[in-house]
């Protein structure tokens, strides 16, 4: 039996994880991260991650900290604009009837954020963590268990190692090994739908507008990616019920396009298909506490939201800079109760509020009967058309004070 000491052990590999690893990594911290699966950092590479992830304006300095930023900024697609048009009419084609645009311009000096695929995101973290001697990144390698005592938590991992760790993160997913054995229990919201997301190439330059088309069934995002092979080009995520998501999923590559260009309205011209479909269930889900002894819950362990408004990643990395805050305000208290008590108190509030709001966002882009649809457009002219709070929304959206 091997036994082994750190500051931090980080249960879960995925973009969260690897974050975290850096960032404490690079903060003076001890660090074992470990992850079931190794990450798959190459686009080609069965099982690569072909989504991507909107990183927003407040969580910028987080990676700067964490030696990230100068890694990923020269590989990511600006977000100027985020545009929104309601194509709900009752024509059996869908056209746009209302388009609003919210531009960063009206609150700062910087874009909302910038979009990355996931695999470039594993593939330059993981290259991070191999520059910091503190930190031990283990692929293949699962927590098995817990046990935790006023000092330390102790986790067994597959490969029979024992760690001690003064504070253990759980950041392993909607499913989280370490928050089962805390028995903190979960909340969810099935919502029957499920989201396909691929990348497009087109003819018309996405100007860095992210694009979200209400109809029915679950927004259809195009989301600005740099220039592939010299063509404009954008990540789409697009939710639908279940049995229709399938369906689309497993069409022919000319039916599915003439399907997503139906559904896009042609807002960048005609839509081509560059990458394979993912396809994956939306849920909503947050923990009823964001810690227990010695261990901090953050990312999907602690709130599961639908890919609306960027807020998942970003979610996470400001449950990330909250735990950094804390740990290097008093290192000496590193997972004792008052550091997660405070954590807690922190961050429960704003993950609440976020899940629900996202909730509401999601319900109104399912709804299918005209009336509602109607009801739908009605509130967002409303909400554009008064100055004041479209400025509060969007920078409510960011995470800006």
């Amino acid at each position: 039996m091997t036994r082994q000491t750190t500051d931090i052990l980080i249960s879960g590999g995925g973009v969260a994880g690897l974050t975290a690893a850096a960032a404490f990594g690079s903060a003076g911290f001890s660090v074992i991260c470990v992850d079931p699966t190794p990450p798959v950092t190459d686009a080609e590479a069965d099982g690569a991650d072909l989504r991507t992830t909107a990183i927003l304006q407040p969580s910028v300095p987080v990676l700067q900290a964490a030696g990230l930023w100068d890694r990923l900024s020269h590989h990511a697609a600006p977000l100027q604009i985020m545009r929104i048009i309601d194509a709900g009419g009752p024509e059996a084609v869908p056209e746009p009837r209302l388009v609003k645009s919210f531009d960063a311009a009206d609150i700062s000096d910087m874009p909302f954020g910038y979009n990355l695929p996931n695999w470039l995101l594993r593939r330059e973290m993981v290259a991070r963590l191999a520059e910091l001697p503190n930190v031990d990144f283990r692929p293949g390698v699962a927590t098995v268990s817990l046990l935790t005592r006023e000092a330390q938590a102790l986790v067994t991992l597959s490969d029979s190692t024992h760690v001690a760790a003064r504070l253990a993160i759980a950041a392993d997913g909607r499913n989280s090994t370490l928050r089962q054995a805390l028995s903190i229990p979960v909340t969810t919201t099935r919502y029957g739908q499920k989201a396909l997301a691929f990348a497009v190439t087109h003819p018309v330059p996405h100007a860095n507008v992210s694009t979200e088309i209400h109809r029915s069934g679950g927004p259809f995002t195009l989301v600005p990616l740099p220039d592939r092979n010299g063509q404009p080009a954008s990540a789409v995520v697009w939710m639908e019920a279940g049995p229709e998501a399938m369906r689309l999923s497993a069409l022919p590559v000319a039916e599915f396009e003439a399907a997503m260009n139906l559904r896009c309205c042609g807002v960048l011209g005609p839509l081509t298909l560059v990458t394979r479909r993912m396809v994956w269930p939306i849920i909503s889900q947050r923990a009823d506490r964001m810690a227990g002894q010695r261990v901090a819950l953050m990312a999907e362990a602690a709130h599961v939201v639908p890919p609306i408004g960027a807020q998942g990643l970003n979610m996470s990395i400001a449950d990330l800079d909250c735990l950094i805050e804390l740990a290097t305000a008093n290192p000496d208290q590193l997972g004792d109760t008052k550091m997660l008590d405070t954590y807690h108190r922190r961050r429960h509030m704003d993950v609440l509020t976020r899940v629900t709001g996202i909730d509401m966002l999601n319900r109104a882009s399912m709804v299918g009967g005209q009336g509602l649809r109607n009801l739908r457009a009605g509130a967002l002219d409303a909400l554009y058309s008064f100055g004041p709070l479209r400025k509060t929304l969007m920078r409510t959206g960011l995470g800006l004070r």
